[in-house]
């Protein structure tokens, strides 16, 4: 993905204070496309993050620890440490572009709402981790709003205990209901 396939203005082209907003917005967002976007939503912005430092620092050097008396007093060893790190990322892509191909889902039969409460049901303890679960959730085709009715109906579903999405009664009572 080059920057000519980023939609969007250029950053060349960005004011300061939108060059600036742009790349705030960028970092505080990072971890969220890591844990919950796609592959070409993580590619994507990965390239923007970084289209958005180097214009950065090309108009503002002396306010990076490039140019405010931060940088390095051994060149060597600090080069030593960015192709260590260089390293470390392209080994980080590679894995990423050599992973195999998943396997082909098999279409959610029924309904998703009901297939995402079997698999909570069947996980160990009936729990899983909160990411784990929005995965899950992904894969059957919940819709945020469906997801949501699961906690918020009376009596709920599903509940929260800490980093945890855990089933209750009538969460399992739903998927037993629907399996006989």
């Amino acid at each position: 993905m080059s920057v000519n396939d980023i939609p969007g203005r250029p950053a060349r082209e960005l004011s300061d204070v939108e060059l600036e907003q742009q790349g705030t917005q960028a970092h505080a967002t990072r971890n969220w496309v890591f844990l919950h976007g796609s592959a070409e939503q993580f590619a994507h912005h990965t390239t923007r993050m970084l289209e958005l430092e180097r214009e950065y620092v090309r108009r503002h050097p002396r306010r990076t620890w490039q140019g405010s008396g931060g940088a390095p007093r051994d060149v060597l060893a600090t080069a030593e440490a960015w192709r260590q790190s260089v390293r470390a990322v392209v080994q980080q892509l590679a894995a990423l572009v050599e992973l195999p191909d998943p396997p082909m889902a098999s279409p959610v039969s029924g309904d998703p709402a009901t297939v995402f409460l079997t698999q909570i049901a069947a996980a160990p303890d009936g729990r899983l981790h909160k990411l784990e679960a929005h995965q899950v959730a992904r894969e059957v085709g919940l819709e945020r709003a469906a997801l949501a009715r699961l906690y918020n109906t009376d009596p709920p579903m599903l509940v929260t205990e800490q980093e945890y999405r855990v089933i209750t009664e009538a969460g399992r009572a739903r998927v037993v209901g629907t399996s006989t």
